[in-house]
């Protein structure tokens, strides 16, 4: 029964920033990881951002400097702050939720970057 919710998608300009938001919610009794994943049309999903539940976190090369992952324990949430957004950051990105038994994702959010 988890769930995730991801929110804060969007059109903007290039230099621009957007907050993403990822809820899960459910029966979570333990989370590994929590991250960021992006598909642009007609290329393999790739990895963004991740978090662990120690706190460590792990950044695609072509975001480090421009993107920062956090995340909220209590409310279950992970956030992706995403400044200096280029057109090549243009794609669907989705919330994945680790745990010891399952790998969940969310529905996905389109992200839109173009003058």
């Amino acid at each position: 029964q988890v769930q995730l919710v991801e929110s804060g998608g969007g059109l903007v300009q290039p230099g621009g920033s957007l907050r993403l938001s990822c809820a899960a919610s459910g029966s979570i009794f333990s989370i590994n990881a929590m991250g960021w994943y992006r598909q642009a049309p007609g290329k393999q999903r790739e990895l963004v951002a991740v978090i662990t539940s120690s706190g460590s976190t792990h950044y695609a090369d072509s975001v480090k400097g421009r993107f920062t992952i956090s995340r909220d324990n209590a409310k279950n949430t992970v956030y992706l702050q995403m400044n200096s957004l280029k057109p090549e950051d243009t794609a669907v990105y989705y919330c994945q939720l680790v745990t010891p038994t399952y790998d969940y994702w969310g529905q996905g959010t389109q992200v839109t970057v173009s003058s």
